[in-house]
């Protein structure tokens, strides 16, 4: 008897991750080994609660729609499972689930919390005596997994930064000889400044805006920031600015840390660029706007790269010939070629090689001044924002076709987290 597929999708989502679903659902359907593919609602909190969507029921053509539509088509969650050795409830529910729909594979689709989870999942079938083949797909915009060149859903949120950049860098510069002086955007990085580092992509000439990026793998120095900006604004008459939300100061803390905390257990952040706008006012009386670009940046389809698309679209392919393959506990990760010309392939990696681990900016990729990168960082980003991906419109706004999302029939007794 055929085994079944679950795949899921896992933390932040991103632009392109239902091209990823919908590439690893059609590879799916070309193979004589496995039966359906499944779809946990909200991601592995949908495993657990038995809230299994049947994609068989969903045509080709959807699911080719599906590298047009932002978000996350099937749901996704923030939740870690805990280790195995410390509390086997949760696995032992999975395993329910897995037997009770005849799932020998399992797929899911995240970050670094997720690859963790997948690593654990991967080991099931030998603590806990079930046959379960697990494959982790990178996601992530943060572009922080180790291993793997980039990472899905990285390149679109650089291009959407690095052309907002541009289009606003204008704006500023055309209102600076009588109002707005300085203008500061807030990106997503918590801990590794990829997504602020693309800004530079938006420079065509030197003295281009960003004039400024604050990285997260820098501590923040008032004093010489606050000093580049009263330059950058003597200089050429405005001063624009990028910073990541995870910037610190030198006591470790986030610039923009609360006390709220999510559900991975990270400290909740956001807020940064109005406390850089407040402390330009009060040091410098320079009139300033902010902005926070937030799920803008990680959902933008309609400015999609088709790197990125391809990427994504292969990695989920990828898996599902990973798994047909016999491997268990593995990403298919992206690797660049060597030559000059941008070129990519897809390979394997142990999870146990990932999991857990964070790939921050390089110290070759960050200026002198630690204000703003390097012309190899700009060698490294730009490949991954090429091409456009030609989202279909009509009454002229991006169309997405409509989803059947319909449930298979519970086994199981109801699970509460």
């Amino acid at each position: 008897m055929k085994k079944n597929a679950l795949y899921a999708q896992s933390g932040g989502v991103t632009a392109v991750i239902n091209a990823t679903a919908g590439a690893l659902i059609l590879e799916a359907r070309k193979s004589n080994k496995i039966g359906k593919v499944f779809a946990a609602e909200n991601g592995i909190l949908g495993a657990l609660r038995e809230e299994l969507i049947d994609t068989s029921k969903e045509s080709v053509k959807s699911l080719i729609s599906l590298k047009h539509r932002p978000g996350g088509i099937f749901g996704s969650c923030r939740l870690k499972l805990k280790d195995i050795e410390t509390s086997e409830q949760e696995y032992n529910r999975l395993i329910e689930v897995f037997k009770a729909h005849n799932i020998g594979y399992f797929f899911y689709n995240g970050g670094n919390d997720s690859a963790d989870t997948a690593f654990k999942v991967s080991q099931i079938s030998k603590k806990l005596n079930y046959p379960i083949q697990c494959i982790a797909i990178p996601k992530t915009v943060d572009n922080d997994l180790v291993l793997t060149d980039c990472c899905p859903g990285f390149g679109s949120a650089a291009k959407y930064i690095a052309t907002s950049i541009l289009e606003a860098s204008l704006d500023v510069q055309s209102m600076s000889e009588t109002s707005t002086k300085v203008f500061i955007l807030e990106v997503m990085g918590r801990h590794a400044g990829w997504m602020a580092a693309s800004s530079a992509l938006a420079r065509t000439n030197k003295g281009d805006a960003p004039h400024i990026i604050l990285l997260p793998e820098i501590i923040f120095d008032q004093r010489k920031f606050l000093l580049e900006v009263k330059n950058t604004v003597k200089k050429i008459g405005f001063c624009v600015i990028v910073v990541s939300e995870g910037v610190k100061n030198n006591k470790g803390k986030f610039l923009s840390e609360s006390d709220t905390k999510d559900a991975f257990g990270h400290s909740q952040l956001g807020g940064v660029a109005p406390y850089i706008a407040d402390l330009i006012n009060k040091k410098l009386k320079l009139k300033n706007h902010w902005a926070v670009a937030d799920y803008l940046q990680r959902s933008a389809s309609h400015i999609a790269s088709k790197v990125d698309l391809d990427h994504a679209e292969a990695v989920g392919s990828y898996a599902i010939k990973f798994a047909l393959s016999g491997m268990n506990g593995v990403m298919p990760i992206i690797v660049r070629g060597k030559s000059k010309k941008y070129k990519w392939n897809i390979k394997a990696a142990p999870l146990s090689k990932i999991a857990n681990l964070e790939k921050k900016l390089p110290k070759s990729f960050i200026s002198s001044n630690k204000m703003n990168v390097t012309s190899r960082a700009i060698e490294y980003l730009r490949p991954l924002i090429q091409g456009e991906t030609a989202s279909p419109y009509k009454n002229g706004i991006p169309h997405l076709k409509e989803f059947k999302l319909i449930k298979v029939k519970k086994k199981l007794t109801n699970w509460q987290i």
